[in-house]
């Protein structure tokens, strides 16, 4: 595993922090009930290398037409997401601890509208990757061919038909600026004959899987060239747990907590 955070693009130079340990650090000052840490670390390192070395966006940049998009669908759970947007400087870090409490702009689930740098407000499942197919699709009515648009779910998102037919569009349409990255925890309660990625295959889409702590693996795998086609990187990491547990796949008795996915 390498944990690299050299800067190849120049997205997002002015960052306070400029060291991917020191998130963890960040990640502590959010405490409380309702935190879904598991559903959290899991995005950690993916977080990171897109915004630190790929995604075109920075605080100067926030508003501009012609930046990078992100959007963060698996929004239970976003500490992570706070700590790297806070690292990055779209906010204060003196911000975090008020994670969750009645007047912090930082709730449970990300608010585009008190959050610097979010994209949508999200946290229901299934509702992301439509949107980014959305965005994608305004993009290029708008002739802005430059930016590109991320979007991040998680594998028990692919239980909601909103994704499929996203998938089935967006392969079709060839939307080459669209991304998708899967963080994979096996919090899915329907799995798919040959893994996430052969649903994107099977819609034509361009897939890539990968260890999601390998921090150079993803960084290889986000810049991958697609031409004419969408793409998606299905980023396996570590089962969620439960009480301790780690969750069995195929276990059909056992309850997914969904809204932690």
């Amino acid at each position: 595993m390498t944990n690299t955070t050299t800067d190849t693009t120049g997205a997002s130079t002015a960052s306070p922090v400029a060291d991917f340990a020191a998130l963890p650090r960040l990640m502590s000052l959010m405490t409380g009930d309702e935190k879904h840490g598991p559903a959290a670390t899991s995005t950690l390192d993916a977080l990171w290398v897109l915004y630190d070395r790929v995604l075109r966006v920075s605080p100067a940049t926030a508003e501009d037409p012609d930046r990078d998009r992100f959007l963060l669908s698996k929004g239970h759970g976003p500490m992570a997401y706070y700590a790297v947007l806070a690292a990055k400087g779209f906010f204060p870090t003196a911000w975090l601890p008020g994670f969750g409490s009645y007047d912090s702009p930082l709730g449970h689930h990300p608010d585009r509208l008190l959050v610097p740098g979010a994209e949508i407000g999200s946290g229901s499942l299934g509702h992301g990757l439509p949107l980014a197919v959305g965005t994608a699709l305004g993009l290029a009515a708008q002739g802005r061919t430059g930016p590109a648009v991320w979007v991040l779910i998680g594998d028990a998102e692919l239980d909601e038909g909103s994704n499929h037919e996203a998938i089935a569009y967006a392969g079709a349409a060839g939307l080459s600026r669209l991304h998708t990255l899967v963080i994979d925890n096996s919090s899915a309660t329907h799995g798919r004959p040959g893994g996430i990625a052969s649903r994107f295959e099977a819609a034509g889409w361009s897939v890539t899987t990968v260890d999601g702590r390998d921090h150079e693996a993803l960084y290889t795998a986000f810049t991958r060239p697609h031409p004419d086609r969408p793409h998606a990187v299905v980023a396996r990491v570590e089962a969620k747990e439960y009480a301790g547990e780690p969750k069995p796949k195929s276990a059909p008795e056992a309850e997914p907590d969904a809204a932690a996915a």
